[in-house]
């Protein structure tokens, strides 16, 4: 039987809730991501936007990715930038960054929904300086035929290579698939593993049924297959596995637990840098 994961549902403060997958008891990570988090869909009504206050990383990238609505990114950069559906936010947060969220009423979209991971960091890379880049919807290479689109977000699939930097061997693809399609399969690289994420519709793997929420897990060096059951999206990430233990603590992910409990007392102590003009903030966890 092919294992996989179900998503569960959690409080991230602030009343934002998300489908949490990555980290599972069964399962820490997929190469290199240790978070998987779906969003949405919920309503956007002015007056009700999501709001996440700044909160701080270290020691990982995180991917923002959407299906429906706007969400305005801040963060210690200096960056303000706005991200909508079929664009990606990667910001590298190394030796320490903070950013806040917001959702941002466009009558274009009724609701607001879509993915954020979390990649750990090289041990080498983990205290490397903070970065943020922007790719929108032309700058994401597409492959499509058969019924399935297939937008590469980061890596290297397919041929495709995304222009997203990225400091290991991974790849991350957003792939629309139409019940008309024909199955689908390939095999991973026996140094990859890989999970693919069902975010709307339905499909079937190895016999069996896969609905919204679950993730299907692919061990290294075996046969991704798959096909619809339903009009699906899907989220296809993995990569190499990471090769040290990471300890994740809050927003926190490293290979020294001295750098999280340093990162602790300087969250606590006010002491990373400043989103300019906020200062309302998330405070540690008690």
């Amino acid at each position: 039987m092919t294992k996989s994961l179900l998503g569960h549902s959690k409080d991230l403060g602030d009343n934002f809730i998300i489908r949490r997958v990555l980290p599972a008891l069964e399962k820490r990570s997929v190469g290199p991501f240790v978070f998987f988090d779906h969003f949405g869909p919920v309503p956007v009504v002015t007056g009700e936007e999501l709001v996440v206050r700044a909160h701080p990383h270290i020691g990982l990238a995180t991917i923002t990715f959407l299906y429906d609505g706007v969400i305005t990114h801040r963060d210690s950069l200096g960056v303000e930038m706005d991200i909508r559906p079929n664009e990606t936010n990667w910001m590298v947060a190394g030796n320490g960054i903070v950013h806040s969220e917001r959702s941002k009423f466009d009558p274009k979209y009724e609701v607001l929904e879509g993915i954020q991971t979390w990649i750990a960091l090289p041990k080498e890379k983990e205290q490397m300086e903070p970065s943020f880049q922007h790719l929108s919807e032309s700058e994401i290479p597409v492959w499509k035929g058969n019924g399935v689109t297939l937008r590469l977000l980061g890596g290297k699939f397919l041929e495709l290579e995304s222009k997203a930097i990225v400091h290991s061997p991974l790849f991350y693809a957003d792939i629309d698939l139409k019940m008309e399609s024909n199955p689908i399969e390939w095999n991973l690289g026996s140094e990859e593993e890989a999970g693919l994420y069902v975010s709307r519709g339905a499909i079937e793997s190895n016999g069996e049924s896969y609905t919204m929420g679950s993730m299907i897990l692919f061990e290294k060096g075996t046969k991704v297959t798959f096909k619809a059951k339903q009009n699906s999206r899907l989220m296809l990430l993995g990569g190499e596995p990471l090769k040290e233990k990471r300890h994740l603590y809050w927003n926190f992910v490293s290979t020294d637990q001295t750098l999280i409990d340093q990162a602790k007392v300087r969250w606590a102590k006010d002491e990373f840098p400043k989103v300019p003009g906020e200062t309302d903030r998330i405070p540690l966890p008690g």
